[in-house]
């Protein structure tokens, strides 16, 4: 059992608060004293409270109501966040109704899903909720049965004085125990005693998805409210020059057609803040179908931007960002980074004397690896809801990091921050896309233009046209071998349009005595952003393709090949900055090879291992294929995940099975090209995802049993299938993959 203080620093603490209705409501708050405050303040929400990260209702019935305070797009946290409330709180699971918090950090902090690090922040802040409410409920029974409060225990929502026998709801002592002083310190329970956390429950939300109740942004509705979509310009590389929208607003249901330009000129942008339209028009109507007929008759003239520099203040500071002139092409693309990785790049690690072990090996492997840029495809496209009435403003935006997009929305309308509320709908699929949100700007905007409430629509074309994208990146290695086949040096050299997707700290660096990492990239006006586990998506198929063939070229065994790296690395490792932890890392591998009976091969069925990690979590794949009509067919994955504790494991599962068939999808025929700075594919019916019978026919996924805090759960099993694919596939075909898309994108729909 672990005891944990109410109070970070002298100035926090937990506040509690009753209820009209006789109940209790309890939140955290950081910046507030603990004086005691009268009803009408306490009903008016302190405006010094700075942040809440979470907080329950209990009804005199015993009803507990859990505020999750993340936006939900697909990972379960609507469900995962509660349960750790529920668990220290002793309440039965099925006396908990589930709520969507509204945008308020002053109330819940930094409402973040992304990064995969949404349970890993909340993990004891939640805890800490329940365990608080739990204590305050003993307090007040045990003051009202005149019983010392040691002897008052919880049971599903009851509590107990076993010498007397007296037993009680917690909505029986919810209003008195909002009166109780906040405890200092409180103690949280320990694992063996977990009652919800590490079982399965469903997602809160399943009933209303399968009868398609409204609970997406695209199902926002607002009586009154107008439509409005947007057009941008086709090329990256251009702007809006002049528009003639005479014929569009003759069109039947059109009430304007304006244009928007979504950051004032002194707007000092924030990392999520990428748009590389930041100059598009609007339409505005009655109805989706009218506006999307009155789209057709605009007449826009666009026009090449200049080059110019833009100051980002993002998360590692600020940082200069050149943009150039002109319209750029894939073939460009890749010829430019052909050249460009043939020079030597900026050194970002170097353990050792590489070049001299180079010089001197037996044995030199060197190869090169490539993937295009991606578009995200979340199911649900971008959409918000906006209605300024004057200096006040309301939101209601499917987005990932709301906090971050507010300094634009009242840079745009020149209304205090303050004065913007929001609604957080559930999203249709994120991915990173949906954490830029310049849409949602644009909403407000047009709104305050046409002093109307507006939901914005994008249609597919608009969302895949407008990026955010996955980079495209280039990679190449290097690994030296002496007279006895053992690794002596290791080269990675990698970079990408415009960014560099290395991780020069993570493995195999700390595992080879010489080591050198180099990065570069290259500038472009193609806006790209954060994709499921960014870079990682990319690094981690090109190092585990590369470190299966140097165990081929050195005749070991792949899994044995990787674990001997590991382990000199856990014996005598090199270098102080190493970011994984050797131990863990060969864990999942040993499970993996474990749980998929590693070497007892089947005929004709062709088996790749790849594992990867990031996100503070470890993941092995074992990925099985057969050759059918001269095509792979993905029979089998076996997986094994350290992701620590595993708080809801249905979830767990559904996360890892979505990223593997993601990522299988993507491996096979992800792809998005340009022309003269026009994206070649704009619909489904040209860019190739998976389809439903191309999903692997079995996943079958391990945990690694500790009591490890949370880690991340929605990225990391994504980027080690990459390698896991082009490993099998080099075993069914006998050519290595060293270029993504592995099977093109040939084939579309239709």
């Amino acid at each position: 059992m672990s005891i944990i203080k109410t109070a970070v620093g002298r100035r926090s603490f937990l506040k509690s608060t009753t209820l009209t209705g006789g109940g209790m409501m309890l939140g955290f708050s950081w910046l507030a004293s603990c004086q005691s405050k009268s009803e009408e303040e306490i009903m008016a929400m302190p405006k010094e409270w700075f942040e809440i990260n979470s907080y329950l209702k209990i009804g005199d019935n015993g009803v507990v109501t859990i505020y999750t305070p993340n936006p939900e797009f697909g990972q379960n946290v609507r469900t995962s966040m509660p349960m750790l409330i529920a668990e220290e709180l002793d309440v039965d699971w099925k006396r908990v109704i589930v709520e969507q918090a509204p945008y308020h950090p002053e109330n819940f902090g930094f409402q973040f899903t992304g990064g995969s690090r949404g349970i890993m922040s909340r993990w004891e802040p939640l805890r800490m909720a329940g365990a608080s409410a739990r204590h305050m409920l003993r307090e007040a029974a045990a003051q009202l049965w005149q019983v010392p409060v040691d002897e008052i225990t919880t049971d599903g929502g009851l509590l107990h004085h076993v010498a007397t026998g007296k037993t009680a709801g917690y909505g029986e002592f919810a209003s008195a125990a909002a009166n109780i002083p906040v405890p200092e310190e409180v103690k949280l329970k320990d694992v063996k005693d977990f009652k919800i956390i590490g079982k399965s429950q469903k997602n809160v939300d399943g009933k209303a998805i399968v009868k398609g109740d409204p609970l997406f942004g695209f199902d926002y509705h607002k009586e009154g409210m107008l439509i409005a979509m947007i057009e941008h310009p086709p090329a990256f590389g251009m702007t809006l020059k002049s528009i003639d929208d005479s014929a569009a607003k003759a069109m039947p249901g059109i009430r304007d057609v304006i244009a928007i330009k979504s950051y004032q000129d002194d707007f000092e942008k924030g990392g999520f803040d990428a748009n590389a339209f930041p100059e598009i028009v609007a339409i505005v109507g009655n109805s989706t179908w009218e506006v999307m007929q009155a789209k057709k008759q605009l007449r826009i003239e666009w026009k090449e931007i200049e080059s110019h520099t833009e100051t980002i203040n993002g998360f590692r500071g600020k940082e200069t960002k050149n943009i150039p002139a002109g319209l750029e092409s894939s073939a460009d693309h890749r010829a430019q980074m052909q050249e460009v990785a043939g020079r030597h790049g900026k050194i970002v690690r170097k353990d050792g004397d590489p070049e001299t072990a180079f010089r001197h090996a037996a044995k030199i492997i060197e190869r090169s690896y490539s993937a295009p840029f991606l578009a995200h495809n979340s199911m649900e496209p971008l959409n918000a809801f906006a209605h300024v009435d004057g200096d006040k403003v309301h939101i209601a935006a499917a987005i990932q990091i709301p906090s971050l997009i507010i300094p634009a929305i009242a840079s745009g309308l020149g209304i205090p921050p303050e004065n913007i509320e929001m609604e957080i709908p559930r999203m249709g699929g994120g991915f990173g896309r949906k954490a830029y949100a310049h849409y949602v700007v644009e909403a407000a905007l047009i709104s305050q233009r046409v002093n109307a409430p507006v939901k914005l629509v994008y249609t597919r074309e608009d969302d895949m046209t407008n990026g955010i994208y996955r980079p495209t990146y280039h990679a190449t290695y290097r690994a030296a071998l002496d007279e006895n086949n053992n690794m002596i040096a290791f080269h990675v050299k990698a970079g990408g349009i415009p960014e560099s997707p290395l991780f020069a700290n993570r493995f195999p660096a700390g595992a080879i005595q010489n080591y050198l990492a180099e990065e570069w990239s290259i500038d472009s006006n193609i806006s790209i952003g954060a994709f499921r586990a960014p870079r990682s998506n990319f690094m981690a198929g090109a190092e585990q393709s590369f470190l299966d063939e140097v165990a081929e070229a050195a005749g070991k065994d792949p899994i044995q090949f990787r674990l001997d790296m590991l382990k000199q690395a856990q014996e005598n490792p090199v270098g102080e900055r190493n970011d994984y932890d050797a131990e863990r890392y060969a864990g999942v591998l040993e499970l993996v090879r474990e749980k998929s009976a590693w070497g007892q091969n089947q005929a004709n069925v062709h088996r790749g291992v790849s594992a990867y990690f990031c996100h503070n979590t470890y993941a092995a794949h074992v990925l099985d294929l057969i050759m059918e009509a001269g095509k792979p067919v993905v029979q089998n994955v076996c997986c094994a995940i350290d992701c620590g504790i595993v708080v809801n494991p249905d979830a767990a599962i559904n996360m890892t099975e979505g990223a593997i068939t993601d990522g299988i999808g993507n491996a096979f025929y992800g792809e998005l090209t340009f022309k003269d700075g026009v994206p070649e594919k704009k619909n489904f019916d040209k860019y190739r995802i998976i389809r439903m019978a191309e999903a692997p026919k079995n996943i079958d996924v391990h945990f690694v049993q500790n009591e490890i805090n949370p880690t991340g759960m929605g990225e990391p099993p994504f980027p080690p299938i990459f390698g896991a694919i082009a490993n099998a596939m080099y075993k069914a075909t006998g050519e290595r993959q060293y270029h993504q898309p592995f099977l093109g994108s040939k084939e579309v729909l239709g």
